[in-house]
């Protein structure tokens, strides 16, 4: 499949926007609606975000409770949905190399078009929360290996994401990153850098290297405009939760409406109509089916 633009989706996808010139942004969707919207809205990529799926599955915090199935799940429901390609979300692949291997295998056959697998002890957290803690680099390097030898394309993008800025500071985190890149992973992750000079620093240090920048919304890095990311050799932008706080923050003020004015009248000219909105859905497709087949 292509989207709009005529660029093919899944791995061949992400790897042709990656080798473009362009700054690839991909918006964090949590279930298939947002990943419709973010798709709708002309990006060329969708990131499912964990934090987003596991407030949205199970209204809690992002810090290792949902399994491999539950994200896999989620991420074939997501692209079942759109024709961009989908990054997803990995975790720490969880479990041990021989678990990677089948995380690895099976988000392919969910057709995402690359993961991330994080260097974190099991249960994880999210990159913006305290308390984490990571396993030896040695550990990481093996499960990045074992990754790479379990795709069955060559173009499934493995993205290797390092957390030990938190926990050992920039120097190593820096270190674990090549000694991932050595490993085979094709994007360098390195989560949370804390200042504009620690971003920068990343950026030489990894020069000419693929790399993926989270603007974590409200997180522990500062903003950067996506000029200055760019300039810095930055290739992809995954903005994972501003979605998921917009549907929160709209829900919130829809049904602080209802409870106060007994019906949700006042809010209707700023909500999408019924009827546009289950067009956007599909209905006009169902209803073309409908009749084909009748």
């Amino acid at each position: 499949m292509a989207d709009m633009l005529g660029t093919p989706s899944g791995p061949r996808g992400l790897r042709a926007l990656l080798d473009g010139g362009d700054l690839v942004v991909a918006p964090g969707a949590y279930d298939a609606l947002s990943a419709r919207l973010v798709e709708a809205a002309g990006f060329p990529c969708v990131y499912m975000t964990g934090f987003g799926t596991a407030a949205s599955m199970l209204g809690r915090p992002d810090v290792g409770l949902l399994t491999a199935t539950e994200m896999v799940d989620n991420a074939r429901r997501i692209t079942g949905t759109v024709e961009v390609p989908v990054v997803a979300d990995a975790d720490t692949g969880y479990g041990n190399p021989v678990n990677v291997v089948r995380t690895v295998r099976e988000y392919e056959r969910a057709g995402v078009a690359g993961i991330h697998l994080e260097d974190q002890v099991m249960p994880k957290r999210c990159g913006h929360l305290t308390g984490k803690v990571v396993v030896p680099r040695s550990d990481m390097v093996a499960k990045v290996r074992a990754a790479v030898e379990a795709r069955t394309d060559p173009d499934f993008v493995l993205i290797a994401r390092t957390d030990a800025r938190a926990v050992e500071g920039l120097d190593a985190a820096l270190d674990r990153a090549a000694a991932y890149l050595d490993a085979g992973a094709d994007v360098l992750f390195v989560e949370a850098p804390e200042s504009e000079d620690e971003i920068a620093r990343v950026a030489r240090r990894f020069a000419g290297v693929p790399l993926l920048f989270n603007w974590a919304e409200g997180g522990r890095t500062p903003p950067v405009p996506l000029a200055r990311l760019a300039e810095l050799g930055f290739r992809i932008v995954i903005f994972p939760v501003g979605a998921l706080l917009a549907a929160a923050s709209g829900v919130r003020a829809f049904l602080d409406v209802l409870r106060r004015e007994g019906t949700p009248a006042s809010m209707l000219p700023e909500m999408p109509a019924f009827a546009e909105f289950v067009d956007f859905l599909g209905m006009p497709e169902v209803r073309s089916m409908e009749e084909r087949f009748r």
